[in-house]
């Protein structure tokens, strides 16, 4: 497998708060030096895990100015710009660029009245085109605003495309970025699906984009490392293992706690002060109890010590 430019285990980091919501620098501090414990090879800042769509402009900005001054150029950097026009698309990759992000990450737009396949394909292709910064592409399926397979298709052709995040789980959109990669070698494909890694693995993608990252990415990586190493068993043994974690944290196959689950297993690690987020779920005592046992359990992935816990 080629080692391309964002291969490998990227995180879609959470943001930190305060207890009055504001952008907390000194977890962004311990999250960023965390990340790099786990091996992280890159971040995507201001996804849906990261709050991007529900925080204001300055605390976006803020997210990425005081993360590029946490990183200092140790691994690149990219951020959701996502919106409901090309031109404020374009304005918020220049926003980015001059705080210092590496890549400017365009998902569906949230809200688009006539979206034609011809318009949804021209507000991505608008944008791509005026990037100062290259630009990764969020595949999602779902979503209030369709997007047509030729219009991913037209996005991973162009030359100022760099990534995908595939979290799409479908199998056409696969087959249609594996065939858009031969063509490009350069574009990267990273699977966003972190319930199902390791058969985009093989398939040949090139690394993980994940939610879950800044606590599972040390096991990500493993499961990444035993595909590579046709390890077929070994990754099988991994995914499962890293599902229960995530149940564990998410608060079970309902994720009922999702986020609020994540965070404040990031207090417990020592990493985040508060798991305040925009997105208010619930913190039960069934995921408290949860999230503790996970944390004892999996210590040596979650918290690793050594290079390489042991499996």
């Amino acid at each position: 497998m080629s080692k391309r430019a964002y291969s490998g285990v990227w995180s879609a980091a959470p943001t930190p708060f305060t207890s009055d919501m504001t952008v907390d620098e000194a977890s962004i501090e311990r999250m960023v030096e965390h990340h790099l414990r786990l091996k992280i090879d890159g971040l995507f800042l201001c996804g849906t895990c990261g709050e991007g769509p529900w925080m204001t402009d300055s605390q976006r900005r803020a997210v990425v100015r005081l993360t590029v001054k946490a990183v200092q150029g140790r691994i690149p950097i990219a951020v959701q710009v996502t919106d409901n026009s090309a031109a404020r698309i374009i304005d918020n990759m220049s926003r980015v660029a001059d705080e210092g992000a590496s890549i400017a990450v365009i998902a569906p737009p949230n809200f688009l009245l006539n979206a034609t396949p011809g318009n949804v394909t021209a507000l991505f292709m608008e944008a791509i085109d005026a990037s100062p910064l290259p630009v990764g592409v969020y595949a999602r399926s779902g979503g209030a605003v369709p997007v047509a397979l030729d219009t991913y298709r037209a996005c991973y052709a162009h030359d100022n495309v760099c990534l995908v995040k595939d979290s799409t789980r479908d199998p056409a959109h696969r087959d249609m970025a594996l065939t858009a990669r031969e063509k490009r070698p350069v574009l990267a494909l990273l699977n966003g699906d972190e319930f199902d890694c390791a058969s985009y693995i093989a398939a040949g993608y090139d690394g993980l984009l994940l939610g879950g990252g800044v606590f599972n990415g040390c096991m990500a990586r493993a499961i990444l490392e035993a595909v590579q190493a046709d390890d077929s068993e070994l990754a099988r043994d991994l995914q499962a293992r890293m599902t229960s974690l995530m149940y564990d944290v998410f608060g079970g196959e309902e994720i009922a706690c999702w986020l609020t689950g994540q965070k404040q297993l990031l207090v417990d690690m020592g990493i985040f002060s508060t798991a305040q987020s925009y997105l208010r779920y619930p913190m039960t005592d069934a995921c408290r109890k949860a999230i503790s046992s996970a944390l004892e359990r999996e210590k040596d992935f979650l918290l690793p010590r050594s290079p390489d816990p042991q499996v």
